[in-house]
């Protein structure tokens, strides 16, 4: 409301006559007339810039990694900050949770659990599964995804990178495909970590989560 005071001030009316009319204290007002843009706001500004560019670059990130970005290109911000201003541009994951409306609730999942909690496999490229785990190095933060073959028992594909982007499960399992030849009917299963959405599965394997 302040920029409001200060254009009515222009055309006239006391500033005085505008705060009480509009219940602002003037003392407040008179800091931000001597200041319009605070330290703080000009800091939040550019936390955001740095946040929509992350989400522009990767929009399958969801606020955590959001934030982990904006930190790594210089700027300070914790978690809950980077989700306010997330909430507050609608900058969600596209592989996020459908927000239902008017009371609704979400949909289903991109993929059916074809697993059911069976882990077992009677031969070779029945069912895969697959993770990505953090580590920590002297350089920062590096992210693997490997594929594990149940009936083996043995890792069939892996991939590594300084990103968690949905590039890494794909650049796995097509290493997994490519070393492993015919695997028509092969069930890959993954948690329902945005990187092993709906764009990592293979033409020849079925996805499940």
């Amino acid at each position: 409301m302040y920029p409001l005071v200060r254009e009515l001030a222009g055309d006239g009316i006391p500033v005085t006559v505008a705060c009480r009319v509009l219940k602002l204290a003037r003392q407040p007002y008179y800091r931000w007339l001597a200041c319009p843009v605070t330290d703080r706001d000009l800091d939040q500004a550019y936390l955001a810039n740095a946040v929509f560019d992350a989400h522009a670059d990767d929009p399958e990130f969801g606020y955590r990694l959001l934030a982990d970005e904006a930190r790594e290109a210089g700027h300070t911000g914790c978690d809950r900050t980077v989700w306010r201003i997330c909430t507050a541009n609608g900058w969600w994951s596209v592989f996020g949770k459908k927000r239902g409306k008017n009371g609704k609730k979400p949909g289903p999942p991109a993929h059916d659990d074809l697993v059911k909690r069976d882990f077992t496999a009677t031969g070779p490229n029945q069912l895969w599964l697959t993770d990505i785990t953090e580590h920590w190095t002297d350089e920062g933060k590096l992210y693997e995804c490997a594929i594990k073959d149940v009936w083996s028992n043995r890792i069939v594909g892996y991939s590594i990178s300084d990103r968690m982007k949905a590039r890494i499960a794909v650049d796995a399992l097509n290493m997994a495909v490519a070393r492993r030849g015919n695997v028509t009917g092969c069930i890959v299963h993954s948690d329902r970590g945005s990187q092993g959405g709906p764009g990592s599965s293979s033409p020849r394997c079925a996805a499940t989560t």
